[in-house]
């Protein structure tokens, strides 16, 4: 196929004068959609601007080359345009914009077009090519120029494979390099072509892998590495790295290739690049502080990061407990309402203590996996202690006047030990403050932080102790820092929310206002998914049957009034964390346009999540649009609890979804509010999410 190809004359403007990067775009959209690319012009313009905010596309030089892919897209297309006066496209260079190509690319697993589309990006690396095309007085020659050019260059595979280190006798210096970018169609080879050039300046020996959308190019092999004085990684997207191991290293963004190859191939020449380590296991990402996207798209990425890998504890956790209180149910444990049910039985309390282990690193993992994506390996340990910190709380200070008094005593740090251990420590009534997993959050971002500062604080230390900084300074500086900051400022401060919320419940629960209560707790588990808004429902909850079986051994029976209002409670508390991850689930079958392709597939789990009392099922679907589907689960979860407690319902068991439905007073009304709670959140789901491209 050839370039000219997927040019239609109707595509080309020579003459373009926007005065924006938005104009540019709008008006490069309608090209395509003058040539009959795309069956819809605005989803299209969703998907082109989305990948800006990713990184912008204007990749120096010149030139812009935006680009989007879906299936608003019917067939592989370009669209050009000539902007001679220029626009400020926010490139990477920071110099106006004078030649922009539009690439559309259908969502299908034919990617022919994208060889096609990556020669071209290749092609507009050369000066005298840019400047022909400007100079173009008609689309005749515009596009008589680029099929010229295109005859001449060959195809992708060829011009990369030439660049062999194989017979390479030469007894220069010898480099491989790899270049990958998260769409695939321009800036790999962008890169490849911008390293091919400097190299070729520097009188270096390269070959170059391109991993883009049209899957592995020039595969390095195992000579080719072993022959290699250097190895650069220019890439935004993972590259497996263990292969390069005991090799000297360079990895940079993906632009750095277009607009700093130079640079590079003179760090490659001065031999002072660091030496790979490595191990088995690792895989790279460009530094997530490297990127030009949005500050959003960057604390939505650092963010996700945690949750992708807090997930597994979550689930295969969660459903061991959930298993646990099925077990003492069937033992006939359940209608006791013991404080020790879920682990009554040997084998229940296996299955018990197994999966609260699991559940337990939930947050550790997340705060630990959040500092990974921001700092890299240095910020792991960091944001693991953080996240420690946040599930295991610390005493909160009541009266913060206490402070200055205990420090300004007069003895001998006597009243500096005193103010840490009632701060930090110990609390007159024995309390603690869990911030959880929205402490978790803060956790992991703060240590992420913490340690880039520490980087930058020590970056001029003398090379020779440049080994004491990942495995001494960082991980000292970084955990005692974070330490301190998390048990004197997040921990007590997210506690004092917790504590206004647990006072607000029991002044309801104790004015028999139990429905509204219901609507409150329900509506409270769908808030933060585990946060501590969750948890203070949650505790609360826990509460009540510690109440209730103090009740218990006073002589009351389970009917009485105020036994009822402490299982009506825990019951409505239950059904409302059950609701998200099974609403949203339902709405993936149902309105799977609202939805990735990636978040269906996820249905099905979401489901078993729901039904075992797993909420946080719900956690990547409320980070990637909270706007609009927190108020969702939130009113499908207030409305269960609220028939929940309507009904009267009755949960004796504080976890176990589905598995502990046994001892559930009024069971079938149960199941009705679980699922009027989910249809809820469903179908408003449905009417509110928008469309996804």
């Amino acid at each position: 196929m050839r370039i000219t190809e997927l040019l239609d004359k109707r595509s080309i403007s020579l003459d373009a004068s926007p005065k924006t990067k938005k104009e540019a775009i709008d008006m490069s959209v309608e090209l395509m959609a003058a040539a009959g690319k795309v069956n819809d012009m605005e989803a299209f313009k969703k998907l082109v601007y989305a990948r800006e905010e990713e990184c912008t596309t204007g990749v120096g030089e010149g030139v812009a080359t935006p680009h989007g892919k879906g299936d608003c897209v019917d067939s592989p297309g370009l669209a050009a345009m000539v902007i001679k006066d220029g626009v400020d496209y926010e490139s990477l260079d920071e110099e106006p914009v004078n030649i922009l190509f539009l690439i559309a690319a259908p969502d299908t697993e034919d990617n022919v077009h994208l060889d096609v589309l990556s020669k071209l990006s290749m092609m507009l690396m050369d000066e005298d090519f840019r400047n022909n095309l400007i100079n173009a007085k008609s689309v005749d020659e515009f596009l008589s120029i680029i099929d010229k050019a295109d005859e001449e260059r060959g195809s992708v595979d060829e011009s990369l494979a030439e660049n062999s280190l194989a017979d390479d006798d030469a007894g220069g210096l010898k480099v491989v390099a790899v270049t990958s970018c998260p769409t695939g169609i321009a800036h790999t080879y962008m890169a490849a072509e911008g390293l091919e050039k400097a190299a070729k300046k520097a009188q270096i020996a390269i070959k170059i892998e391109t991993r883009g959308s049209s899957g592995v190019k020039n595969e390095l092999n195992a000579d080719d590495i072993k022959a290699a004085d250097c190895v650069v990684v220019t890439a935004d997207a993972k590259v497996p790295l263990e292969r390069f191991a005991g090799k000297k290293l360079i990895q940079r963004k993906v632009s750095d290739g277009i607009n700093k190859a130079d640079e590079i191939m003179e760090i490659v020449k001065s031999g002072k690049a660091s030496v790979y380590e490595g191990d088995s296991s690792e895989e790279s990402q460009a530094p997530a502080s490297d990127k030009k996207g949005g500050v959003g798209h960057k604390i939505y990425t650092w963010l996700m990061s945690g949750v992708s890998h807090m997930l597994p504890f979550v689930i295969g956790g969660g459903i061991l407990v959930a298993l646990a209180f099925l077990i003492d149910t069937v033992a006939g444990y359940g209608a006791t309402g013991s404080s020790d049910f879920g682990s009554i039985t040997p084998l229940a309390a296996l299955f018990k203590y197994i999966g609260g282990l699991a559940m337990g690193l939930m947050v550790p993992v997340l705060a630990g996996y959040i500092a990974y994506a921001i700092a890299d390996r240095p910020g792991l340990a960091v944001g693991f202690v953080g996240g420690i910190i946040a599930s295991s709380g610390n005493a909160l200070l009541e009266d913060f006047s206490f402070a200055a008094g205990q420090l300004m005593d007069g003895s001998d740090l006597g009243g500096f030990n005193q103010f840490i251990s009632n701060f930090a420590f110990e609390q007159p009534n024995g309390g603690t403050t869990v911030s959880g997993f929205l402490g978790g959050i803060v956790a992991g971002f703060l240590a992420g932080f913490l340690v880039l500062g520490l980087q930058k604080l020590f970056k001029n230390l003398p090379p020779a102790l440049d080994g004491l900084k990942p495995t001494l300074i960082y991980p000292l500086l970084g955990i005692f820092l974070e330490g301190i900051i998390m048990c004197f400022i997040f921990n007590p401060l997210i506690g004092l929310v917790n504590e206004g919320l647990s006072s607000m419940l029991t002044a309801l629960s104790d004015a028999g206002m139990l429905t509204v209560l219901g609507l409150i707790l329900g509506a409270m588990m769908a808030i933060d998914m585990g946060g501590p808004i969750n948890k203070a429902a949650y505790v609360f909850g826990v509460g009540m049957l510690t109440q209730a079986s103090t009740y218990l051994d006073q002589g009351m029976s389970s009917s009485d009034p105020q036994v009822m209002a402490c299982y009506i409670s825990m019951a409505a508390i239950m059904v409302g964390g059950m609701v998200p991850p099974v609403g949203i689930a339902l709405a993936c079958w149902i309105f799977p346009k609202k939805f990735t392709k990636a978040e269906r597939d996820s249905a099905v789990s979401n489901l078993v999540m729901g039904a075992s009392f797993i909420t946080e099922g719900a956690i990547p679907f409320a980070a990637a649009d909270p706007l609009h589907v927190i108020p969702c689960t939130m009113a499908g979860a207030g409305v269960a609890g609220l028939l929940s407690a309507l009904f009267e319902c009755t949960l004796m068991a504080p976890h176990g979804g589905v598995f502990v439905f046994a001892t559930v007073g009024n069971p079938l009304m149960y199941i009705v509010a679980w699922l009027a709670g989910s249809a809820v959140t469903c179908v408003l789901l449905g009417l509110f999410k928008k469309k996804v491209a």
